[in-house]
């Protein structure tokens, strides 16, 4: 496991708060909100999340974090989509998470929603292979919350996870397509 580096929790909180909202902005290509992408469709788009930071680095909370969002703007994590595009966007969790624990060492896979009326609003489904090893008083929603820090990957190795990660999710797809 990588070691962590301290993460600006109050700038994130303030950014969440009071900026736009980084799901819609990233769709619409705004570089201030360049994610990796590793899936779309006509109703879901899957993207590596990373840290915002001003120094171009690639901040991660774990190598694989993976955030699965609705293409809309849309906030209730049930109630703002019909019963089968709720089921849609699981059946993507679901090959998500398969992905990333066919891909990387992974103990736990744990998905979770996140989010609020007063930040990051955008529903979206958080996706995080738990590598093998990490103490149990660090896993949990300890492993997931950036002020227990923050992991810093090259460009190269968040090209190479993108790549792979994305090939992994495009096989795990074609493999399962004729399922419901």
């Amino acid at each position: 496991m990588r070691e962590r580096r301290p993460f600006d929790l109050e700038s994130y909180v303030r950014r969440t708060r009071t900026g736009p909202c980084f799901i819609c902005e990233f769709l619409k290509g705004n570089p201030n909100h360049h994610h990796h992408m590793l899936y779309e469709d006509d109703l879901a788009v899957v993207f590596l999340a990373r840290a915002p930071n001003g120094e171009g680095r690639q901040l991660v909370q774990a190598p694989g974090y993976t955030l699965v969002v609705p293409r809309e703007h849309r906030e209730g994590a049930t109630h703002d989509f019909t019963l089968a595009e709720y089921l849609r966007l699981q059946t993507v969790v679901y090959h998500v998470a398969e992905a990333l624990r066919q891909e990387l060492p992974t103990e736990r896979v744990y998905i979770l929603s996140l989010g609020s009326d007063q930040g990051n609003s955008h529903v979206h489904w958080h996706v995080v292979s738990l590598p093998p090893g990490v103490p149990y008083d660090e896993q949990q929603f300890h492993f997931l919350m950036a002020e227990h820090g923050v992991v810093e990957l090259t460009r190269e190795e968040m090209t190479d996870l993108t790549a792979r990660l994305r090939e992994r999710l495009k096989r795990t797809l074609v493999m399962n397509q004729d399922q419901p």
